[in-house]
């Protein structure tokens, strides 16, 4: 029959959406546990170009007069959340097409902060057989990671 066919060619082309998968586990890692996304013990986790940020943002932290360009988590596009409220309301949902994946993450930092809704939308490369992160964007406060500029303090 033509349909089955017809229906398997479309499919290959089209990105797939799914509510969560293995992109979506990568992602999921940084909502438990009260992980912070910048910690140096995750950075095998990232790819360029956050993680070129990230080195960026240790240097800066680590100079005198350096002034750190990531003051919040960026996971959580925000510096204070309930790990309880978090994890009730976390919604994953992920697009992969081939080698690459969006992950869109839904949360509420506290239960009654009328401005505590989030939604980051988390970018995504497979390498080695594993999900690395290349980007995370606030769509709630509409910021982009990888846009961020961070410079250490000249070396005197």
């Amino acid at each position: 029959m033509k349909l089955p066919l017809l229906a398997a060619a479309l499919t290959a082309l089209v990105p797939s959406v799914a509510m969560a998968g293995p992109a979506s586990d990568a992602v999921k890692f940084f909502y438990t546990n009260g992980r912070f996304v910048g910690d140096t013990d995750y950075r095998d986790r990232f790819i360029e170009p956050v993680k070129t940020l990230f080195d960026q943002n240790d240097a800066a932290l680590d100079s005198e007069d350096g002034v750190p360009c990531i003051d919040s988590d960026p996971a959580l596009d925000a510096q204070d959340f309930d790990d309880e409220e978090l994890a009730r309301t976390l919604k994953l949902s992920e697009s992969v097409n081939g080698d690459r994946a969006e992950v869109t993450a839904s949360f509420r930092l506290f239960a009654d902060e009328e401005d505590g809704s989030r939604e980051m939308v988390w970018t995504l490369q497979k390498v080695g057989g594993s999900w690395k992160v290349s980007d995370i964007a606030s769509k709630t406060n509409g910021w982009r990671l990888s846009e961020l500029e961070c410079f250490a303090a000249p070396a005197e």
